[in-house]
C-alpha cells in the first residue's frame, strides 16, 4: 500500500522537493501539500480505504479543516460516523469546538493528513477528551517523523501513519 500511496501521491504533485518554509517555523527540503491529494480522488479513495481498514467499529474525527475530507470519505468506506474537531470554539451558534454527535465515554479515532510535530493532534485528542470521549490512536497520511509520533505519546496516544517521510525519500532517491 505505501508504494502504491506514494505514487498516487507523487501522480496529483503532492510531493515537491526544494526549500519550503514549514507551519511550525522550521524549513524543509521537501514539502507534502495536503490541499493536492485531498483534492485528488483517486488519492483521497486510496486514502480513505486505507484508514477504513485500520479504524475498526470507532467514530472518527476530522481535525479541521484539512482533516475533513478525510474524515469524511472514510466514514462514506467504513460507515463509521464522524466529527469535527474546530481548532478553537466557535463565536457565534451553538459554541460548539466539535461538530457533530459523540457520546460521553465513546472510542474516538482521529485522523489527520500530516504529523510534524503532532500538535494539532494533540490539541484535538486534548479538546475531544474534554468533551468526554475516549482516544488513543491517530492515524495520519503522512508522519514527517519530526516528533509527532513522540509529543502523541506523551498524552498517552498512538501514532499510525501510512506513509512516513523515509518512505517519501526512499522514492525520491530511487527515482
Amino acid at each position: 500500500m505505501t508504494d502504491a500511496l506514494i505514487d498516487l501521491l507523487r501522480s496529483a504533485d503532492a510531493v515537491r522537493f526544494g526549500e519550503f518554509e514549514l507551519s511550525h517555523g522550521g524549513t524543509s527540503s521537501y514539502y507534502v501539500d495536503k490541499y493536492l491529494f485531498e483534492t485528488d480522488p483517486d488519492c483521497l479513495a486510496a486514502i480513505a480505504q486505507a484508514f477504513a481498514e485500520r479504524v475498526g467499529e470507532t467514530k472518527l474525527a476530522g481535525v479541521a479543516l484539512g482533516a475533513v475530507p478525510l474524515a469524511a470519505t472514510t466514514s462514506v468506506v467504513s460507515g463509521n460516523p464522524y466529527v469535527i474537531v474546530r481548532k478553537k470554539s466557535k463565536e457565534y451558534g451553538t459554541g460548539n469546538r466539535i461538530e457533530g454527535r459523540l457520546a460521553d465515554g465513546e472510542e474516538v479515532v482521529v485522523l489527520e493528513d500530516i504529523a510534524t510535530t503532532g500538535q494539532s493532534a494533540v490539541d484535538a485528542v486534548e479538546a475531544l477528551r474534554a468533551a468526554g470521549a475516549t482516544v488513543e490512536r491517530v492515524l495520519v497520511v503522512v508522519d514527517r517523523e519530526e516528533g509527532g509520533r513522540e509529543n502523541l505519546a506523551d498524552v498517552g496516544v498512538e501514532l499510525e501513519s501510512l506513509v512516513t517521510a523515509s518512505d517519501l525519500l526512499a522514492d525520491a532517491a530511487s527515482k
